[in-house]
């Protein structure tokens, strides 16, 4: 039987406040000391009333407009009534039938392919407490620090159809809130958490058969992991002939690398959904939702193809530039950068027609291989980078100036991201320039002509090899600081010179 997954999400993105969504405290989560970021009113205690907070508010409207949502022009809190051990008042201040967002999009790249998601809605709505399970041991302990904080419910159409898509989806969302800065979304963290809803149909059938809720995935990689695993598990269950009869939630088991059954997925009727008395509706003007769609950021998706169409960069370059705001924005200081220098007096002399696009280039490969190889090998991020975008501009000149060989260029560029050291300062500490011709050079060069006179004729017979090795003898004299390019000119005119004082 051919069958296709269908899957949906349901994402919590925790917006980064300074304090929490319906009272004063301060909105640190986890890392403080345990129930120390609490008050009466986080904790649910009677006769306590909460007060909105407009940041998270305006946060959520940011985030709907970048998800291209239609904006709730009237929306409203709701209180979502259920009994867990870290929902100490009995219910979750929440959004039900008047979300801030809804019928948005997001549209994701897999290799040459773009795909539109849909998104169902968008609300805002205060996290639970966090239970904490000592090993070994019988009981649990609540931390409420958590409890109260700001976040965005992302609820997606069904329209995903592989664990890679649904990974794809995550991680360009994750892009999207931090070029917005509204939030870290840092998954393993935390800040951005995500439930799938999945179910296998029959290709063909437009059916939807009931849907298995998975949680408990704490990274992009068990994100697809989780799917892939529920995706055999259901059809197993499909050609047995018994497949899924009712909606279900079951927890990922990372270690073990499978799902387990938790309970029956609950329906909306269960939560006994009513409007929150305590809280006024959230009203947004038209003037107010222009004013913030005016202030939106250039998202990730706008910058690929600014940097695509404007610079000439191929696709998948721009793709692995903007996948960190803090990448995107050094490569565009050092592209600005570079075009002053082009600019300028220093430069009158270059007769280069095409050297904006060569300067792009090198920097395009030097970020995307050099730079990020750097990033991994010293497991920083790219906001801790020292290399400054004048000294990563000052470094490509050097190289498109051939100032400095591959090797040098090296060297240089990992003390610059070691020490944030000046290029020049480095070059001139280690005597790493080139050697690009004079008196010292021919005298080197005359001296390799004439210890391998055997190879000389043997290159004028035409046997082009025989330059190579010329070339890697003058290289080896001079300790490789010579250019390549300059020894092999040099080298032909002289043996040419040479044959023309015989004849």
């Amino acid at each position: 039987m051919n069958l296709e997954p269908i899957i949906g999400l349901e994402i919590h993105v925790q917006l980064k406040t300074k304090s929490k969504l319906f009272c004063n405290c301060r909105n640190a989560g986890d890392p403080d000391h345990p129930n120390t970021n609490i008050c009466p009113v986080c904790l649910g205690h009677p006769g306590t009333l909460p007060v909105a907070n407009y940041q998270a508010i305006e946060w959520a409207l940011v985030a709907a407009l970048a998800l291209h949502c239609h904006i709730n022009h009237n929306s409203r809190f709701d209180r979502k009534n259920y009994f867990y051990p870290d929902l100490s008042k009995g219910y979750q201040i929440t959004q039900a039938d008047q979300p801030i967002g809804l019928d948005g999009r997001l549209i994701i790249t897999l290799g040459e392919q773009r795909k539109r998601i849909g998104i169902t809605r968008l609300h805002l709505e205060e996290d639970s407490a966090k239970l904490v399970h000592p090993e070994k041991e019988n009981y649990s302990l609540v931390d409420f620090n958590r409890a109260g904080t700001p976040l965005v419910e992302i609820v997606t159409e069904p329209d995903i159809k592989t664990p890679e898509e649904a990974k794809t989806f995550l991680q360009e969302l994750r892009l999207i809130m931090q070029y917005l800065d509204i939030s870290d979304a840092d998954m393993e963290k935390g800040h951005l958490r995500c439930d799938a809803n999945i179910s296998l149909r029959p290709i063909g059938d437009k059916k939807y058969y009931p849907k298995t809720e998975v949680k408990n995935m704490n990274s992009f990689r068990s994100v697809e992991r989780a799917l892939k695993f529920e995706i055999e598990r259901q059809k197993k269950l499909w050609e047995e002939g018994n497949p899924p009869s009712g909606q279900s939630t079951r927890g990922w088991d990372d270690k073990k690398g499978v799902t387990l059954e938790q309970r029956q997925k609950e329906e909306s009727h269960d939560y006994r959904y009513f409007p929150e008395p305590d809280l006024p509706p959230v009203h947004f003007t038209k003037k107010q939702i222009e004013a913030v769609k005016e202030k939106l950021p250039e998202l990730p998706d706008e910058k690929r193809k600014r940097f695509h169409l404007q610079l000439g960069i191929p696709y998948s370059q721009a793709l692995v530039i903007s996948v960190s705001k803090p990448l995107a924005d050094f490569f565009e200081k050092t592209i600005t950068e570079l075009k002053a220098w082009v600019a300028s007096k220093e430069n009158k002399d270059c007769v280069d027609e095409n050297i904006e696009k060569k300067l792009i280039k090198l920097t395009v490969n030097w970020i995307t291989t050099e730079i990020l190889k750097l990033l991994r090998e010293y497991r920083k991020e790219p906001e801790e980078l020292k290399i400054t975008p004048e000294n990563m501009a000052e470094f490509i000149a050097m190289v498109y100036k051939d100032e400095i060989n591959s090797s040098a260029a090296q060297t240089v560029l990992k003390e610059m991201f070691e020490k944030g050291s000046d290029p020049s300062q480095i070059v001139e500490e280690k005597d790493l320039k080139q050697l690009s011709g004079g008196k010292e050079v021919e005298k080197i060069i005359a001296r390799v002509i004439s210890e391998n006179a055997d190879v000389v004729k043997t290159y004028q017979a035409g046997k082009q090899n025989a330059l190579q090795f010329l070339i890697g003898q003058v290289m080896k004299e001079t300790k490789g600081k010579v250019n390549p390019k300059i020894a092999s000119e040099s080298l032909i005119k002289m043996i040419k010179n040479d044959v023309n004082k015989q004849d």
